[in-house]
This record gives C-alpha cells, sequence and structure tokens, in this order.
C-alpha cells in the first residue's frame, strides 16, 4: 500500500526520520517521533505503524552492527535471548489484534516514570559500577524471560522499549552501559523484523516512504552509536533521562488528557 504526500513532507521527515534514529541509537524511543509524524500527514494509524518497522529496522541494524563491531555484544552468548525475542514478538503483534489495550495505555506511563526516576536516584542503574562484561553466557532463564516480555511488549505495542532492554540488560545481567545498549539495539532489531514481516503480510506498509525514512534513520542512527562509544556515561545517562520522561509524557498525555 502506498500513500501520496506532498513535496515538503518528504523532507520534514527525512530531518525526523535521522533524529529519530539518533536518539533510538543511544536510548531508544525514536518511534515517538516518527508514528506522529506519520500520523499527522494523514497517514492511517496501521499504515503508519507498519511503514515505521520498516524504517526502524534500518535504524536499529545499523546502530546494532555498529555496537557490535566495537567488540560490545557477543552474540553467541544471546542466542536464548535471539530466539525468545522473536517468539515474544510475534506473539505481541497477534495479541494486539485480540486484546483491548486501553489498560495498557493508562498504566504505561506510570511504568516509564518509575524507570526514569529509578536511573535518576539509583547509582547502579546505568552500570556506572560495571567496567567489564560476563566472560560467559548468561543465565539462559533470564534471557527466555526478558526476551519473550520484551519482545511480547515490542510486538504488542513498543514505546520505550530501548529504555526496558538497557535498563533491565544492566539489572539481569550486570551488563556495563554500552554493553547493554548494544543488546537492546540488537534485540529490537529481532523484534522489529518479525513485527515488520506481520504488517506487510497483512498489506500495512507503505515501501517506499518506509525505505525513505529509514535510510534516514540509518544515517542517524549510525550517528547516536558512534556518540555513545565516544562520550559514554556522561553523554548517555541525561539524554536517556529526558528522553524516558518524554515518551512518559507523551503516553500520559494520550492516554489520560
Amino acid at each position: 500500500m502506498e500513500f501520496l504526500l506532498d513535496p515538503s513532507h518528504w523532507i520534514i521527515l527525512a530531518v525526523i526520520g535521522l533524529v529519530a534514529g539518533f536518539i533510538d541509537a543511544v536510548v531508544g524511543g525514536g518511534g515517538l517521533l516518527s508514528i506522529p509524524a506519520l500520523l499527522t500527514m494523514g497517514i492511517p494509524p496501521h499504515l503508519a505503524l507498519g511503514t515505521n518497522k520498516l524504517a526502524a529496522c534500518f535504524g536499529s541494524i545499523t546502530a546494532g552492527y555498529t555496537y557490535y563491531k566495537q567488540q560490545l555484544i557477543r552474540l553467541k552468548f544471546w542466542r536464548t535471548a535471539f530466539i525468545a525475542t522473536f517468539i515474544g514478538a510475534i506473539l505481541g503483534s497477534i495479541f494486539v489484534y485480540l486484546i483491548d489495550a486501553a489498560w495498557l495505555e493508562k498504566i504505561l506511563p506510570l511504568v516509564i516514570i518509575s524507570i526514569a526516576i529509578y536511573t535518576l536516584f539509583s547509582p547502579k542503574a546505568m552500570g556506572e559500577n560495571l567496567k567489564e562484561p560476563p566472560m560467559t553466557s548468561p543465565c539462559k532463564q533470564k534471557q527466555a524471560a526478558q526476551g519473550v516480555l520484551l519482545g511480547g511488549y515490542d510486538g504488542f505495542a513498543g514505546p520505550g522499549i530501548g529504555a526496558f532492554w538497557t535498563v533491565s540488560s544492566i539489572r539481569l545481567h550486570k551488563l556495563p552501559l554500552l554493553n547493554s545498549c548494544a543488546l537492546a539495539r540488537v534485540m529490537t532489531s529481532v523484534s522489529n523484523v518479525t513485527a515488520l514481516v506481520i504488517f506487510a503480510l497483512l498489506g500495512e506498509v507503505d515501501w517506499i516512504l518506509g525505505l525513505w525514512i529509514g535510510v534516514c534513520m540509518m544515517a542517524g542512527s549510525y550517528i547516536g552509536a558512534k556518540s555513545a562509544i565516544r562520550f559514554g556515561i556522561p553523554f548517555v545517562k541525561p539524554l536517556f533521562i529526558i528522553t524516558v520522561l518524554s515518551i512518559a509524557a507523551h503516553l500520559a498525555w494520550t492516554a489520560w488528557l
């Protein structure tokens, strides 16, 4: 399915895609820029979600590969998380058509605000005291539970998924911040691709528009990942808190007001 836009809209979406890709590579949440932009331009909701998933694949894969090239993730350690995230994303994408999401819309802002408060006041929230990642594969049971829950959430809704992956990976697996960011980007790539396939089968993807935004997200994601790697916690933590609070405010406004 394709949707016609004015020439100026393509330029606006390119800029938004670049910024969204940058934010997504560092802390997640780029979809809160790109999805409203698509909806504002008159694109139907399901088509906007499917098109955004296509674009998000470019961003998350680019960021994940950038972190991987810097040896910030050992993929062989995370096979269980990969499979669990894939399964969770399928289940979440199916449940979104079966379950009333109104309750999730109400409670989600509170959960994300809690993450921001925890990150702001807990000295261990961003892994400041963790210098080296585990040298063996982390607990497979924890990987499986984390992958199914977060993969399912990303398939079902998705706002703040990068924040959930980052904070939970530091807590569950004792990963340093950048290693946790790397894992978050790789696993959101899995759930993004899975959801994209489902949206594509339903005919809810504008391929030309998605590719256009995706290329811009790819550029933003590369810059964002490189910035996070170079500047570390002093750069990532404030951006993380600001982004998470922005996500919570956006969701609260949408759900409650």
